[in-house]
This record gives C-alpha cells, structure tokens and sequence, in this order.
C-alpha cells in the first residue's frame, strides 16, 4: 500500500492572505491555523518554531505594599474624622472600646513586649465569656502592674476580652489621667460599680492592697499586704462570678522603694512620696522604671455561683474566701520567684 501523502495546512496562506511566516508563528491550540504532526506521524518533517518570548513576571509586592499602607492611611484618617465629628461610642462608664484599642494598647503594647517583657501563664482560667473577678497582688510605687495587666488579658485571651479595672479615688481627681482612665475602661472602686459591670458580663480587676501594696518599701516585697474587709469577695458572691487570682512578679524591683518622704506626700496630698535610687536625684530621669522581667500568672479559678443569696452577708464565709484568695495569690508568688533565674532576664 502506498504511503498516504501528507497535505501541509499552510496551503491556505494563498486564500487568507498571510505570509508562510507569519502562519509558523502560530502556537499550538491558538487558532484554526495550527501546525500540527497527523497521528503516527513525527512533526520532525515540519518547519522549526520560532520560539516564544517569555512573559514577563507580574511583581504584586510593590502594589501589595502600597495596597496595605492606602488602607492603613485610610482607616487612620476615617478614625480621626469620627473622633472629631464625635460618631463613636462609649459606655455608662465612659469606656471608649475604639480608642482603647486603636491608641492606648499601642502605646502600651511595646513596654509589655519589648520593655518588661511580660510572660503570661493560665490564661485559659479566664472565662470565654460571661463575668468574672480578676483578684491580683499591687505593687511597683507607681501602678503600671495595672496596665500591663489590662494589656496581658487582652493580647492573650483566646477571645480578646477587655479587662475593667477598679481604680482609687485619687486616679479619678488627677486631670488627665481621669480622662484618659475612663477611656481606657477603668472605674471607680465601689461594689455598686464592679457589680453592675459583672453582671454585664464583664471581666473585672481588682487589686485589694491599694495604696498599700504600691507603697511598701523595697524591703518587703511580694510579701502581700492586707486585702481589706473582703468587699471582692462579696461582690463576686452577689453577682455569681467566678474570683480568678492573679500573681504579678517583676513589678516590685521597676521603683525599689528605698524611702518615703511623709513631709513631701502631705504638701502634694498623696498617699507617700516615693524615694528610690534614681528618684528624685535623677529629676525626670528618675522615673524612668528599671527593665525587670514580669511574669504573670492567673490561677485556677474559685466558683461563687454555687452559694446561695444571703451567703454575701455572711462575716465568716467572705473572711474564709478572701484569706483563700490572698493565700493561693502568695503561695503562687513564691513559686515564681524560685523559677526565676534573674530579675532582668
């Protein structure tokens, strides 16, 4: 049988009216005019194919970058246009959840991380939702154990809670910072206020020492002073919340208490005014805290919804939970500071 005579396609450049080289260029599958090998057949016989030029690269970064600084840009100058216009929210309290988030934690964010860099553990003990007390040691001369603390609850829970702390009378008559307090979620500390915020579902924090545990001397560090009459705990019974304790350490070396000037603290109306080695000698440079490493630590929390009502008029129920509180916080104090290898690292 005689071998079947291959017929080249290109014969049609004489009715389309194209070049024999301009039909070549022509890829595979782009077009009725392809060249192509019949089956059985090696395309050896064909003419050779120009080669294709490579595409080029299609670089996303740059316009990615650019992409992610328009929208940052953007929602800064859409935030500021509601601050001035005032279209933002703020609680019964003055809690202002925008501001907090945009602008206080990350002024805070960078002293938690960077500076102190805080160490968390047992965060999970912090409920997911619904209220609870956050019951935690005071120290450090000036209180930014509380701060850090709001930050650390924040950062790390698993559903971004926000922490209400329960702030002293003298916070509250200070100009800026009673603003900026309100802002930031604080509230003053009284049962009628922490009770409604739990009962809103709200994660509280309270430092029972006060001023008392800020203002000891260097001497009697992470030795806790007296937790009051047990009001927490009374509050957390009459709200149904569990009483989560809290273990700061690091705090208590940023300002070693070395003196108290009691002359000083009355001319200003301060609880005391502190004398440390850099402070007042340094002048601002004083105050500036000293880079000790934090670690804080929430225990297992303590139920209260299992008492029945009258139990928050009960002296020697609430005298029995408080001292339960304040000894698991201090046993827990002492654990860490035997784990610790140093004060700055």
């Amino acid at each position: 049988m005689a071998d079947a005579k291959v017929i080249p396609f290109d014969d049609d450049r004489s009715r389309s009216g194209g070049s024999p080289r301009a039909a070549r260029r022509r890829s595979p599958g782009r077009g009725n005019g392809s060249v192509s090998a019949l089956p059985g057949q090696s395309d050896a016989g064909l003419p050779p194919r120009e080669p294709e030029e490579p595409e080029e690269p299609v670089v996303a970064s740059e316009d990615a970058g650019r992409g992610g600084w328009d929208r940052r840009i953007a929602g800064g100058l859409a935030f500021l246009r509601r601050r001035v216009t005032g279209e933002y929210d703020v609680d019964e309290f003055g809690y202002d959840e925008e501001l907090t988030d945009q602008v206080l934690m990350s002024v805070l964010r960078p002293v938690y991380e960077k500076y102190f860099r805080v160490e968390v553990k047992g965060i999970e003990n912090i409920p997911s939702d619904g209220g609870a007390l956050i019951v935690a040691n005071h120290s450090g001369t000036l209180p930014l154990d509380g701060l850090m603390l709001q930050v650390a609850v924040h950062d790390n829970h698993p559903a971004g809670r926000h922490l209400r702390l329960l702030a002293a009378d003298l916070v509250f008559m200070l100009p800026v910072v009673n603003e900026l307090a309100r802002k930031a979620g604080h509230t003053l500390a009284c049962a009628e206020d922490a009770e409604r915020l739990l009962r809103q579902g709200e994660v509280v924090g309270v430092m029972p020492e006060g001023f008392k545990g800020i203002g000891k001397p260097f001497g009697e560090r992470y030795k806790l002073q007296r937790f009051g009459r047990g009001g927490f705990v009374s509050t957390a019974l009459r709200a149904g919340v569990p009483i989560v304790p809290c273990s700061i350490v690091g705090a208590e070396e940023i300002y070693p208490m070395i003196g108290n000037s009691k002359t000083l603290a009355r001319l200003l109306g301060t609880p005391y005014f502190p004398i440390t080695p850099t402070f007042p000698w340094l002048g601002p440079l004083g105050a500036v805290p000293l880079p000790t490493k934090w670690t804080i630590q929430f225990g297992e929390p303590i139920p209260t919804d299992g008492y029945p009502v009258e139990a928050a008029e009960d002296p020697m129920l609430m005298f029995n939970l408080t001292d339960q509180v304040r000894e698991q916080i201090q046993h827990t104090l002492y654990k860490l500071l035997v784990q610790r290898r140093s004060v700055f690292f």
